[in-house]
């Protein structure tokens, strides 16, 4: 037996008159009269061939055909208001597209993503990850993180992160050698070297802010990439050469230490870039505001902490 489609307007008025049992609370929940939800009910009797209500002389009862089709109309109505609530929220909801240098994003950005999105929910960080500057031209890119020193013709550019430079190993290597008490002991133990763009962190660079007139290493374990190095050096296999944004969550969780009150800025800078034509844009905004103040928090804490860690690892 094929039935016809009721409106949703008789759906409606269904589901609320089996919930109140009563059409003056139902037609007051849907802002019409008894009248009209009476009528709504009859209708669907009439369409369906169904009684879905008794009514004696006080009150309603559902009948069973009622008590079958009631629980069923209600989930229907909370199953399309939920999806209904979902398409609108998708179709508010914008993505902003960041690129970066994959180091920087493992490191810094990802473990902090979550506040961002907690506190803008309608904005979806896509992250491209690249060593080359990007050609905001072709429309895949809005904005991006790059380490340098700001000069870029034609982009609006912000400072972010100001970054130091110094050791840091494994608590287990620094037990088993335990000889680092100054930093010239330092070219008795291994130290893992960094390959490429001699603007990143180099040996040479640090020795000299010590003192350390000795002839350094030219041997030793050598990466193309700084979470390599790093991830060395939390597996104890060496000393390396961190910058400070790249290790603070790590040092905090104890995967690596920091050794000497040594250090020394890095010669580049963490950069938001955007074009001009980006910058006031709303999730651009949005995302700059965020970034400077997590970038503020991490830079606080660097400034309270950099010589107690020293202090905590020589005591060991």
């Amino acid at each position: 037996m094929a039935f016809r489609n009721p409106s949703f307007a008789a759906l409606r008025a269904l589901e609320s008159a089996a919930r109140h049992l009563n059409f003056t609370r139902a037609a007051e929940e849907n802002n019409i009269t008894q009248s009209a939800i009476s009528h709504q009910i009859r209708h669907l009797e009439e369409l369906w061939g169904l009684k879905l209500f008794d009514r004696p002389s006080r009150g309603l009862v559902l009948t069973r055909n009622g008590q079958v089709l009631a629980p069923l109309i209600r989930k229907f109505i909370f199953d399309l208001g939920t999806a209904l609530e979902a398409l609108s929220l998708d179709d508010k909801r914008t993505p902003l597209k960041v690129d970066m240098l994959q180091s920087f994003s493992i490191k810094w950005l990802v473990p902090r993503l979550g506040k961002f999105h907690d506190e803008h929910p309608e904005i979806d960080v896509w992250i491209s990850t690249h060593d080359q500057l990007v050609d905001f031209s072709r429309g895949d890119v809005e904005v991006a993180i790059r380490l340098g020193h700001g000069n870029y013709p034609e982009l609006a550019s912000t400072l972010l992160l100001q970054e130091h430079v110094f050791p840091v190993c494994s608590l287990g290597f620094l037990e088993q050698y335990d000889i680092l008490n100054e930093p010239a002991d330092l070219l008795k133990v291994p130290l893992l070297l960094r390959l490429g763009d001699p603007a990143h962190p180099n040996w040479e660079d640090w020795f000299e802010k010590a003192n350390v007139r000795d002839t350094l290493p030219t041997e030793g374990t050598r990466f193309p990439d700084t979470n390599m190095a790093l991830q060395a050096a939390m597996e104890g296999q060496g000393v390396a050469l961190a910058r400070s944004a790249h290790v603070g969550d790590d040092l905090k969780a104890g995967n690596l230490v920091r050794l000497f009150d040594i250090d020394y800025p890095s010669g580049v800078s963490y950069y938001l870039v955007c074009p001009e034509a980006n910058k006031n844009q709303p999730k651009v905004a949005a995302f700059r505001k965020w970034l400077l103040a997590e970038a503020a928090i991490v830079q606080d804490e660097y400034d309270k902490t950099a010589g107690i860690v020293f202090e905590r690892v020589k005591a060991n």
